[in-house]
């Protein structure tokens, strides 16, 4: 199921993926870089009428990252204003170049000439636009400094353009000594490897009001929309610590140095930047001055609140509840509807396990809905369809809740949300068995643009819904034997969500199962087995059962039924029905093994009433045939035949291409037994008749290599063909049969005794 509840937490520095960010006592300074920009305009207007308009509008284009960003190195900026217009490059170098090496009257003279792009009556710029307010704040700036200031920012523009030759001579020695071919490759490979949201930055500095607010503003945006995107967390961090050299009590600073340290699971560091952005909140009053008497109370309850989201999201729930009750304390005494709804949502994720956690949700939506909080309502519809999903309730009416919370989204353009509802319900329709809707919501959701307009041009496309339903994707593909495609999903999603994202474990799980029972239908169960380590790390209640499974392969009947029984009993502490459903019928397979056919019917029984109560059809009709083969192992084949046609229909529709072949092969079986007393003519038509479903088995087996049952098949087909006299197809099926057992020897347990 897709989680719906990661999206609760307050976030008080952003407001659709906008930072709002006051950043006290970091006034406007010239650096060596703002001059480079002010050359950069300097030397627009002279160009003036010999750009072309295509060049125009690329370096207008430019402008702004370049004034709101943070200071970069002077090859960079040079490479940035190359693609744009290589002339305009050129003469901005040269023009820096002389400054730098010219005498200090030289710069002085150019910021006395700054002033006359505001004079005449068509002045080149107007005050008011976003270069003419940047050229104003410079020579505001400059006209500030005392002497030795000036000095010193002369003596650091000319270290700034002494270091870019430093580089540039460094890198022409380097061409000097590769050929061309290779220089080409690894220039090529440079401009991949970093692009330049990447790119090395000079903040020696502090940076600018405007400067903090834009990086800020942006890495917020890419950690929520795009992570891959962002700095990595290493250097994102060192630019957080040297923005709070300059300035401790930043708190929009500690907030991003919060999230940033979640992304890599560091709890400590987390907890601490946190518990700063809120201390710095009440140093600052900023909220105060914003609020009134209200602002310390304010900051107080939602530093508890984001406490209780973030113990709850390393899974510390006794923390996460005291921290919520005080949260809730401080809301009520203050009267804050909107923090106690926030507080509500959080209550029932630490409580969904008890009985009347569906009311409390419940309580929440009408609340939320009354005091207009569309957001929260959508999310708590949502929670209440996946809980209702698990209690067993009709897809119509999950779906028609999910219909009423799509229409508060598309009301709001809550386009997260959009993305959320779809994704649960692909996972409704995987959980219901109905592979064909799952796979027509999952291409739905992959086909969609987002439609919230997110910072420097990125899709919200990389959010754990997003990385659910490529991981159903991935599943879906590979159980209909298609495992070239399923790598290729799970290749994009590791390239979409590296291993240090938050949401790589999704993947991982994926693809260790996926591995895990490729290795199984190979026959190689010490490989699987190797699998087994990684699946429990990642989710502990499958890798038991996985480890049941291998056992059970193994013939060691003893320990595997030990495992299910333990599992059996947390399973059904924890009401996780469906993993219930799976161990039952692994229990049944062992006591088939066992000999024990009628222990395993009462079993049975209790799987298929547990998966039509819970309206499991897939697990239904996967329980029927189970029933089907114990009622053939004790001689009954006819009632077998009966019951198949009830369940096989949703099977071939629906289900794996495995058990397709299991059930066609099971339906063979059942033929050839009723035949047994039939007359001749007729008897001759079920074999031919079972022949024809062994051959359907057959391909099924075969698309997901199973060879331990392509083995099976091809044994039984060569009985069939020598009953019917048929010599040379015989003969066909033995050699078959002869150069799988050869590869793959049989583990003892006899034929009629083996249902998967």
């Amino acid at each position: 199921m897709a989680s719906v509840h990661e999206s609760l937490y307050f976030n008080p520095m952003m407001t659709n993926g906008v930072v709002h960010a006051n950043v006290f006592g970091i006034k406007d300074c010239v650096t060596p870089y703002k001059m480079a920009l002010l050359v950069l305009l300097s030397e627009l207007g002279r160009a003036g009428a010999q750009l072309s308009l295509l060049e125009r509008r690329r370096l207008n284009r430019l402008l702004l990252p370049l004034l709101q960003g943070p200071d970069m190195m002077l090859s960079r900026l040079h490479k940035a204003i190359k693609e744009s217009c290589p002339n305009l490059a050129n003469s901005v170098q040269i023009r820096i170049k002389l400054m730098a090496e010219g005498e200090l009257k030289d710069m002085e003279q150019f910021f006395d000439d700054l002033s006359d792009s505001f004079t005449g009556t068509e002045p080149e710029v107007h005050k008011t636009s976003v270069v003419g307010l940047f050229l104003r704040h410079m020579i505001l700036a400059y006209n500030k400094l005392s002497f030795s200031q000036v000095y010193k920012l002369y003596t650091a523009l000319q270290q700034y353009y002494q270091n870019d030759e430093k580089k540039t001579g460094i890198d022409e020695t380097d061409m000097e000594l590769t050929n061309t071919d290779e220089l080409e490759g690894k220039m090529e490979k440079e401009e991949l490897d970093v692009p330049l949201r990447e790119e090395e930055i000079s903040c020696s500095g502090p940076l600018s009001q405007k400067q903090a607010e834009y990086f800020l503003s942006q890495q917020a945006s890419l950690l929520k929309n795009d992570e891959t995107k962002a700095l990595t967390p290493a250097f994102l961090q060192k630019e957080l610590n040297n923005l709070l050299k300059f300035n401790p009590d930043f708190a929009e600073a500690h907030y991003l140095s919060y999230l940033n340290s979640l992304r890599v699971q560091d709890v400590f560091s987390s907890t601490h930047s946190l518990l700063h952005y809120f201390d710095r909140l009440i140093l600052t009053g900023a909220e105060s001055k914003s609020n009134g008497d209200e602002g310390y109370g304010r900051s107080l309850r939602y530093a508890a609140l984001n406490l209780a989201a973030l113990h709850c999201r390393f899974g510390h729930y006794q923390q996460a509840e005291l921290a919520l009750q005080e949260a809730i304390r401080i809301a009520q005494e203050s009267n804050d509807h909107v923090c106690l709804q926030h507080c509500l949502s959080w209550l029932y994720i630490l409580e969904q396990k008890r009985s009347d956690s569906c009311v409390l949700l419940e309580h929440s939506v009408k609340k939320a809905v009354h005091f207009g909080l569309p957001y929260l309502a959508s999310l708590g519809i949502q929670s209440l369809v996946q809980q209702r999903a698990f209690a067993g309730k009709t897809a119509n009416k999950l779906m028609d809740a999910l219909k009423d919370s799509d229409l508060l989204h598309w009301k709001h353009s809550l386009s997260e949300l959009i993305d959320i509802s779809i994704a649960q319900k692909t996972a409704i329709w995987r959980l219901y068995g109905r592979s064909t809707m799952a796979l027509q919501q999952a291409q739905m959701l992959l086909s969609m643009n987002s439609l919230e307009a997110v910072n420097v041009g990125v899709q919200q496309n990389n959010t754990e819904s997003f990385a659910v339903v490529l991981c159903h994707l991935a599943e879906l593909h590979a159980e209909q034997g298609c495992f070239a495609a399923a790598s290729e999903i799970l290749k994009h999603l590791k390239e979409r969500f590296p291993p240090s994202s938050q949401h790589a474990q999704l993947w991982m799980l994926f693809d260790q199962k996926i591995q895990f029972d490729r290795a199984m239908n190979d026959g190689k169960y010490h490989v699987a087995d190797s699998f087994v380590a990684g699946i429990t790390a990642l989710n502990s209640i499958e890798g038991v059962y996985r480890k049941a499974i291998v056992l059970k392969a193994q013939n060691q009947m003893s320990e595997a039924h030990k495992l299910l029984q333990k599992l059996l009993i947390h399973c059904q502490n924890i009401k996780n029905t469906e993993m219930v459903i799976s161990v039952l019928l692994s229990i049944a397979e062992l006591y088939w093994r066992s000999s024990c056919h009628t222990i395993a019917l009462p079993v049975l029984l209790q799987a298929l009433a547990l998966s039509r109560e819970y309206r499991l059809q897939y697990l239904a009709s996967e329980t029927v045939l189970n029933l089907a083969f114990s009622q053939l192992i004790l001689g009954i084949p006819e009632q077998a035949l009966n019951i198949l046609h009830t369940a096989i229909e949703p099977i071939l529709a629906h289900g794996a291409v495995l058990d397709k072949g299991c059930a066609m092969f099971l339906v063979a079986k059942c033929q050839v037994a009723s035949a047994a007393s039939y007359s001749p003519q007729k008897k001759a038509e079920a074999l031919e008749s079972a022949i024809l479903n062994l051959n359907e088995a057959k391909t099924y087996f075969a698309k997901v290599d199973c060879k331990e049952q392509l083995r099976d098949v091809l044994y039984f087909q060569a009985r069939l063909f020598h009953t019917l006299g048929n010599t040379q197809e015989r003969n066909k099926c033995a050699m078959l049969f002869r150069q799988v057992h050869q590869e793959l020897p049989a583990h003892g347990v006899p034929l009629i005794n083996a249902f998967k």
